[in-house]
């Protein structure tokens, strides 16, 4: 008995064996999208809150106020005057997710002149613009024109076909505003995916040719 005493007394006390761990795949996060900012800018009721909606893949942000009587005789959108009731204040924003983990951010501008002081907020970062035109009310379009020329920011040109109807050739609007004839210019329909799809792949085209 003592040997057998002595023999587990050597032993020392008993010792628990553990697994090994389990061996877990690396943590597979998915990779950030790259995100492409692109401003949608143009004069008053031209359709940029429009423009945005028919393509954002989420429902779109828009800050939208009631017209009130001190917009009459100031806030002028043409034939469609009457039946405006809202304008945007600050910006819209809309998003669409592209192949290739590649999300585009829209940002629309204010359409009076009394918001320009807020476009440089909104167009920094954005690789370029799509400028919406109104053909009736050409001279509303000018200052959209004239603040990407200025600042050498990539934008093309967009005719906003209202009732699905060009009532301009492209290259009479292209005269009409002076524009470059390297910048891009095509009718659209602010309604319809499809046009404004084109619009916004054009816009992109044009900026990576720019570089």
């Amino acid at each position: 008995m003592a040997s057998v005493h002595s023999d587990v007394a050597s032993t020392g006390p008993a010792r628990a064996v553990l697994p090994p761990a389990p061996r877990h795949a690396a943590s597979s996060r998915p990779a950030p999208p790259t995100v492409v900012k692109i401003v949608v800018a143009g004069g008053f009721a031209v359709g940029k809150t429009t423009f945005i909606s028919s393509i954002s893949d989420i429902e779109p942000l828009s800050t939208e106020a009631a017209m009130t009587e001190h917009s009459l005789g100031i806030d002028h959108a043409g034939a469609a005057t009457a039946a405006k009731l809202t304008t945007t204040v600050a910006m819209d924003f809309g998003r669409i997710a592209l192949p290739g983990n590649l999300w585009l951010y829209l940002f629309g501008t204010p359409g009076q002149d009394r918001f320009l002081f807020m476009w440089d907020d909104l167009v920094r970062g954005a690789i370029g613009s799509v400028v919406l035109v109104d053909t009736e009310r050409l001279d509303q379009c000018f200052p959209a024109v004239d603040y990407f020329e200025s600042r050498q920011i990539p934008f093309v040109v967009a005719v906003n076909c209202f009732n699905g109807v060009a009532r301009h050739t492209l290259d009479d609007v292209r005269e009409a505003l002076s524009i470059s004839p390297d910048v891009p210019m095509m009718y659209t329909d602010a309604r319809t995916r499809a046009a404004t799809k084109q619009a916004l792949v054009s816009l992109v085209r044009h900026a990576m040719q720019r570089g």
